[in-house]
This record gives C-alpha cells, sequence and structure tokens, in this order.
C-alpha cells in the first residue's frame, strides 16, 4: 500500500425481518455473523429478525452484530443484503443505487421484480441460479440445503398425519404392520424423505426418472421401482427432463398400482422453469386405503396431485393431502443455520481478499450464473457452461496392458529384449557358479533361487489393491508348502538317481498343485471382488 492510501470501508451486510406471510426463515445466525466479522464486514440485523427461528436479537449482538430499529434503517444503512424470500415492492423502494441483494430471487418466474431492481441501479445475486453441475459450488447450494430439510420434514408431516406406527411391532395387544411409503422423485428431497422413512421403520418405495439413482435409493434403504419403459429422464443441472408420453403413461400406471398399496406417497417432482407434472390423479387418490396420506412437496408450484390444496391439509376421499409449501420454514433454525452457512461461503468467494468488500468477477463461473443483475443491468440469463469433452475411451488392448493382468502391478509386461538379456545373464551367472561350487551348495542355492522367484510373483508383483493381511498370510504359507513340496521331489540324499520314493512324490506333487489352485483362486475372486466396485 502505498503512503496516504487509506484501506477500503469496509461494506455492511443487513439481515431485514423477512415480511413474507408465513415465513420464519432469517438469512444469516450469530454462528455466520461471527464469521461474515472475521472477513472484515460489519453486520446489521433488524430488530427481531430471528425471533420466529428463536434467535434473540441478544445472540446477534454477541456475535458481533448490531441492531437495525426499523426495515428502513436496515436497508438505508446496507451496503449488502441478505434474504430468503425475494423482496417486496415496498422492500425493493427501500434499496438504493450500488447495493447488492444476494436471496431467493427466482427470475424465471419474476420478471417484473427483475425490472423493479434494475431501475434501482443494484446488483442483484439469486441464489436458485447458482450452477449446480460445478463441485465447488456444492458448499453455496442453498437449493439443496433446503431441499434437504424439506424432505426430512415431509415425513414429519407425513408421520403426523398418519394414524398408526411406521415401524412393525409384535406387541401382546396384537401385531402391527409397518407403514409402506412411496416417495416419487429422488431427488436431494426426495432421498433426504427416503433416508427419514426408512429410519423409522417404515417399507420405502421410490421411483425416479433418472435411472442413476437407483443406487442412492437402495442405500438408504428403499427400493427402486422401475417404470417399464426405456428412456433416460436426466435433463442435465441435477434436474430431471420432461418425458415422453409414452413413458408417462407407463409411469401412470406404475404409480396407479403404488397407490392401491401404499399408505404414504410423498412426491418431489419439480422441473425448473414450468409447472409442477401431475403425477397422482383423482382416480389414484380414491383407490388408496381410507387413513392414507400424500404429502405434496411440490405444491408451490401447482401440485403433484390434482386434489392438492397449496398451503393445506385436507381431507379428500378419506386421504389426509398435505399441501404445505413452507416444510423448510416449519424447521426454521436449522433451515436457517445451512441458508446462512451457503451465503457464507458465497461471500467468501465474492471477498477472497477478506477485507470486508466484495467482488463480483463476472469471469467467474460460478458468481456468473449467481448474478442476475449487475450494476441496474439486467444479465440473467448466464451463457451456458462449456462442458469440457470426456476423454476418449482407450482400447481394450491398452488398457489391459496397462493392468498387466490379473492380480499383477500396473507397470505392464517387461519388453522382450530386456527379458531376454535378464534370462541370459541369468543363466550365464548360474552356469559359472555350478562349474565351480561344491554340489551341496548348488542344492540350496536352486531353493534359494526358486523361493526368490515364488515370493516375487506371489507376493511383490500382486497389486496393492489385494494387499489384505488375509492374502499376505495366505500368500506366505502357500510359498512354504511349494517350497517344501519341491525339495521332497529333488532331494540331494534321496537314493539313487537322486529320486524319492512313489509315496512322497505324490504327496509333494499333490501339494504344489493343490497350492496352485489356492493361490491363483485367491487372485482370481479377490479380482472379481474388486472388479464389483469398479463402474
Amino acid at each position: 500500500m502505498q503512503t496516504g492510501e487509506s484501506a477500503p470501508k469496509p461494506q455492511r451486510i443487513g439481515v431485514p425481518r423477512e415480511v413474507f406471510p408465513g415465513e420464519k426463515r432469517v438469512a444469516t445466525v450469530p454462528d455466520v455473523v461471527a464469521k461474515l466479522v472475521k472477513l472484515g464486514f460489519e453486520v446489521m440485523v433488524e430488530q427481531g429478525a430471528g425471533e420466529l427461528a428463536d434467535l434473540s436479537d441478544a445472540a446477534y449482538v454477541e456475535a458481533g452484530a448490531s441492531i437495525a430499529p426499523s426495515a428502513d434503517a436496515l436497508w438505508s444503512g446496507s451496503d449488502i443484503v441478505f434474504k430468503v424470500r425475494a423482496p417486496t415492492s415496498d422492500e425493493v423502494a427501500l434499496m438504493h443505487p450500488g447495493q447488492t441483494l444476494i436471496g431467493f430471487l427466482w427470475p424465471a418466474q419474476n420478471p417484473e421484480l427483475m425490472q423493479q431492481l434494475a431501475a434501482k441501479k443494484v446488483t442483484a445475486l439469486s441464489i436458485d441460479a447458482l450452477p449446480r453441475t460445478l463441485s465447488r459450488a456444492q458448499k453455496m447450494d442453498a437449493l439443496t440445503s433446503m431441499a434437504g430439510v424439506s424432505g426430512y420434514r415431509a415425513v414429519v408431516e407425513a408421520a403426523n398425519a398418519f394414524g398408526r406406527f411406521f415401524n412393525g411391532q409384535i406387541t401382546a395387544a396384537g401385531k402391527v404392520p409397518p407403514a409402506k411409503v412411496f416417495i416419487a422423485g429422488a431427488g436431494v428431497a426426495g432421498l433426504a424423505a427416503i433416508g427419514a422413512a426408512a429410519s423409522l421403520g417404515a417399507i420405502v418405495r421410490a421411483n425416479d426418472t433418472r435411472a442413476e439413482v437407483a443406487d442412492q435409493v437402495v442405500s438408504l434403504g428403499g427400493e427402486f421401482v422401475k417404470v417399464d419403459y426405456e428412456e433416460e429422464g436426466s435433463g442435465g443441472g441435477g434436474y430431471a427432463k420432461v418425458m415422453s408420453e409414452g413413458f408417462q403413461a407407463a409411469q401412470r400406471a406404475m404409480y396407479a398400482q403404488q397407490a392401491r398399496e401404499v399408505d404414504i406417497i410423498i412426491t418431489t417432482a419439480l422441473i425448473p422453469g414450468k409447472p409442477a407434472p401431475k403425477l397422482i390423479t383423482a382416480e389414484m387418490v380414491q383407490s388408496m386405503k381410507p387413513g392414507s396420506v400424500i404429502v405434496d412437496m411440490a405444491a408451490e408450484q401447482g401440485g403433484n396431485c390434482e386434489l392438492t390444496e397449496p398451503g393445506k391439509a385436507v381431507v379428500k376421499h378419506g386421504v389426509t393431502i398435505v399441501g404445505y409449501t413452507d416444510l423448510a420454514s416449519r424447521m426454521a433454525r436449522q433451515s436457517s443455520t445451512l441458508y446462512g452457512t451457503n451465503l457464507f461461503r458465497l461471500t467468501e468467494e465474492l471477498c477472497k481478499t477478506k477485507d470486508g468488500v466484495i467482488n463480483v468477477n463476472m469471469e467467474d463461473d460460478a458468481i456468473r450464473g449467481l448474478t442476475v443483475i449487475k450494476d441496474g443491468e439486467i444479465t440473467w440469463p448466464a451463457p451456458a457452461l462449456v462442458v469440457a469433452p470426456k476423454p476418449a475411451p482407450k482400447p481394450a488392448a491398452a488398457v489391459s496392458e496397462k493392468k498387466g493382468g490379473h492380480g499383477h502391478g500396473s507397470s505392464g509386461p517387461m519388453p522382450v529384449k530386456t527379458l531376454t538379456m535378464v534370462f541370459g545373464l541369468g543363466a550365464l551367472a548360474f552356469w559359472a557358479i555350478g562349474a565351480y561350487a561344491p554340489a551341496a551348495f548348488l542344492g540350496h542355492f536352486t531353493v534359494f533361487v526358486l523361493a526368490c522367484f515364488i515370493g516375487n510373483m506371489v507376493v511383490w508383483n500382486v497389486t496393492p489393491a489385494l494387499h489384505t493381511p488375509l492374502m499376505s498370510v495366505t500368500n506366505a504359507i502357500s510359498s512354504i508348502i511349494v517350497i517344501g513340496a519341491l525339495v521332497q521331489i529333488v532331494p540331494p540324499e534321496s537314493g539313487a538317481n537322486g529320486r524319492p520314493d512313489q509315496l512322497i512324490l505324490w504327496l509333494a506333487f499333490a501339494g504344489i498343485v493343490l497350492t496352485a489352485v489356492n493361490m491363483f483362486g485367491g487372485f482370481a475372486v479377490t479380482r472379481r471382488m474388486l472388479d464389483m466396485f469398479r463402474k
């Protein structure tokens, strides 16, 4: 820094109280405030902002924040504003040029809001527009955080509306069967619901248009129900795509069958920028058992069930249909903590200098995707990310050569020239020793060479992935047996012509054969086990 040059003034982050009806979340929590202060920022929280999430003003002050007495003071005194819900027209009116807004703005669904913010000459970062395909963006992915909370809460709401145990029980009063739960859509929210329902003891089934999530469903304790129709359902960016009419017909048939069999259905299907697809028809609801429950997590976008009423829990045809649009808000403290952490990670990317001043770098793919308005200019949608092409698959012969055969090291086979020279030098050295060394020494030396060769083949030259304690002990014992058998076949002290009697000969031969089967069979079985973990 040059003499007389002053350090930039730290920017102030403002956290207003959410005004959307029923919204209990807050954009940051005291623990995160302390981290923002360490980055050099000042933090101001509107009075009572965290009250509905059980976070007191005193806790914010203790973490290093100041308290704004009103929304007017908060918006006018902040350089950066953290929000959960998109701002209302009244809140936009309180903004000033040069201010930065970060929150869920949903630019595709709110074109009028985009125009209002642009007219205010502000910069707006929409956390829902984060490019989710970037691996380093995962720490900022608030959509995933909120979906996980919502999926868990959906199971809690289902359990509350369902009049029985989730897990099966055998009591003195009789046997209680486990509840059967079907999850439509195995994205982040669906997987969270699967894990929660399975942990409560229910029989969980799930379906998704993306076949690659089947393993994830099974790993969480669920059963993947496949649609009897072949079509790829991945739409990119972690979302599903709109499927063909043929697939949808087969899917409806499968859903109709599940509706008749299960006790609880949780739907999570959403496609960005489009109304929620209708998966559960009125006829399916009517076919369900009395007392069954449907939790429609897509209620805010119209719902996956034809009979869903957004924001309400209603009973139709004896089935409780839960259409709450504030599932994440119903776990306000947990949601606020996760969301606040996501915004903190974003702030770290915006303020890499840790001087309390953000830099909206439009050259950064993640930041460019988030930025929907820059200094009053609408920049949404962001250009499509350039995906690096997948490397061309190597020829099978090259892959086999690189692996070096079954169970051997990855250095590949020794070149023919080198191998010939090694064997030639070895034969020459062996001849020189045999010509001048005593006969007794030659016998011991032969056993030593064989032991080194076998030890190298069964231990040293094995792929490191096969080096387990059991394999090491087995190979060591097998080597000893082979060497002992070879000594018995050609012992230097045995009768005429140096040959043992027939019984010892056949026993030694059988020992060599069985040991070879054990060693090579062990390699083959272990190799097959390792191949199970390869894609």
